[in-house]
Formats: C-alpha cells, sequence, structure tokens
C-alpha cells in the first residue's frame, strides 16, 4: 500500500491535471459553438448554389470540351494519376480524430495501389501538421505545407488550393481527385468521408437529384447560360473545398471536446479514489496511533 504522502502527491498531480482538462474543454467548447454557426450558415449556401448548378445541367445545357476549358473539369479519363486531398488537425488531444482520417487515407491510397498504380502516380495533397506528418512518413510528401488552412480556415487560401488542384487535373497532372475528410455529424459523431472532387460529375448528379429539381424555379440568366456554367463549376469547386475545411475544423473542436470531457470525468473517477483510498489510510494511522497511546498508558 502507498503511503499517504505519495497519494496526497498524486492526488495534487490529478488535480493539476483536471485543471487543464477542464480548461481546455471550455476552449473547445467555445470553439465548436463558432465553428457551428459558420458551417450551419455556409451549407444552405453551397447547397443551393449546387441545386442550381443542376438546373442549369437539367435544362439541356451541352458540355463540349471546345466550348471553355474550365467545362473539362467533368471530362472523365482512364485514372493513371490520383490526386487525394486529405485533412486532418494540427494538434492531438482530440481523441481518435486523427487517426480515424490518416486510417482513411491510408486505406484509399492501398485500393490505388491494389489498382496498380505506383507510388509516383499518387500526390496527396495533406491538409494539417499531423496528416502531412503521416503522409511523409509514408512516402506521400505533401507539394506545400497548408497546415495554416487547418488552423485558421479561411476562403481565399482554400479557394486557392482548389484554383491549384483544378490546374493540376486540367494539365493533366491528376486524371482523378478525391477528397477525404471526417464530417462532422453530431458532438460524439465524426464519420470518416470519401467524396470525388474531380472530375465534377454533374450529369450523373442531376440525374440522381431528378425528383428535387421539380421545385427549383426557372432562373434568369444573364449574359447566357453556358457562361454562368462555366463560373458555377469552377465557384461550386472553390467552395467545397472552403465547406470541407469548415466541416472538418468542426470536427476536431466536436472531438476534442468529447476526448477533454471523457479525460476530465476519468480524473475525477481517479480523485474519488484517491481521496477514499487517503482517509482510509489517514483513519487506519489515527486508530493505529491511538491504540499505541492506550496499550503504552496500560503498562
Amino acid at each position: 500500500m502507498a503511503s499517504l504522502n505519495e497519494i496526497k502527491g498524486r492526488i495534487t498531480s490529478v488535480r493539476s491535471t483536471l485543471k487543464i482538462t477542464s480548461a481546455m474543454k471550455m476552449v473547445a467548447s467555445a470553439k465548436l459553438h463558432k465553428a457551428q454557426m459558420t458551417i450551419g450558415n455556409m451549407l444552405p449556401y453551397e447547397e443551393h448554389l449546387h441545386r442550381i448548378l443542376l438546373s442549369l445541367i437539367s435544362e439541356g445545357i451541352e458540355i463540349t470540351d471546345n466550348e471553355a476549358e474550365d467545362l473539362n473539369l467533368t471530362s472523365v479519363r482512364k485514372v493513371s494519376k490520383v490526386a487525394i486531398l486529405a485533412f486532418a488537425s494540427n494538434t492531438s488531444l482530440c481523441g481518435g480524430f486523427n487517426s480515424n482520417a490518416i486510417r482513411n487515407v491510408i486505406a484509399v491510397i492501398d485500393e490505388y495501389r491494389k489498382s496498380g498504380l505506383s507510388k509516383s502516380d499518387i500526390t496527396v495533397f495533406s491538409v494539417g501538421r499531423k496528416m502531412e506528418a503521416a503522409m511523409k512518413k509514408s512516402g506521400y510528401p505533401s507539394p506545400k505545407d497548408y497546415s495554416k488552412l487547418s488552423d485558421k480556415p479561411n476562403y481565399e487560401e482554400a479557394a486557392a488550393l482548389a484554383e491549384e488542384i483544378m490546374r493540376g487535373f486540367l494539365a493533366g497532372n491528376f486524371d482523378k481527385v478525391e477528397i477525404v475528410y471526417n464530417h462532422y455529424k453530431s458532438t460524439s459523431s465524426q464519420p470518416p468521408m470519401r467524396e470525388t472532387y474531380l472530375p465534377l460529375n454533374v450529369s450523373e448528379e442531376s440525374r440522381n437529384t431528378e425528383k428535387k429539381l421539380h421545385a427549383i424555379p426557372t432562373f434568369i440568366v444573364e449574359p447566357d447560360r453556358t457562361a454562368v456554367l462555366k463560373e458555377l463549376l469552377t465557384k461550386v469547386l472553390r467552395l467545397k473545398v472552403y465547406t470541407v475545411l469548415l466541416d472538418t475544423a468542426a470536427a476536431e473542436h466536436a472531438a476534442r471536446t468529447v476526448a477533454m470531457q471523457t479525460a476530465t470525468d476519468n480524473g475525477n473517477d481517479i480523485m474519488r479514489d484517491l481521496t477514499l483510498e487517503y482517509n482510509k489510510g489517514r483513519q487506519q494511522k489515527i486508530t493505529s496511533e491511538i491504540l499505541d497511546i492506550v496499550a503504552g498508558s496500560q503498562q
């Protein structure tokens, strides 16, 4: 059995740790609330913009390669080179958030490797230092440092990243681009997501959402539908990267809130056990001293 001084030292240590976990939980909860508001305001805008795009496609706009270079973003090719846009966080102490994201990206890479692609045919754009370190260790270093995007998501830098990926796709550096991230579903759930970013298969999506399109009003489009379609294609793609950044940030804060709450609860349980053990030991010591005094007085 540990001595009373040792137990007292452990209680002091746990109490100090509890102050840290409680403070981190409060900070993460405040950031989560802000992220929830941001993503909640952004998602309806992105969804409606996407529905406008689908509405234009459903009304018979033909996408041809010679109309505009940007429209080639919808062209489907034989996949010989792949880019993966992978999202994680810059810091730890958020439960299994980063490990789940990294494991999901590695699973996607393994799938492409099994299909016959070599390591040089796969490019990973890592957003977040944890993802960047894991991918570099696996032999897939990120072309640039995108850790700032994970810390403070902003539209300008997200759009720049989207433009870089679109240029690479149009130049033939990638035949397909996928996005892998953790989606904020609720505070206790951040499931991994895998989506095809490029080519943008709007015609298939239009068919899949045909039942929803009847509720979309007829738009007055200026100067013409093809020009608006060209602008919408790139805008939707830029906005998608920004929305995923916000979604990932919300998922990270939710995971950290839960992790710190769990750590705080476990710390409180340890504190109760140590306090009970300390009180028992102290009571036993007092009882022993009383017995020694009584025995001494009877001699």
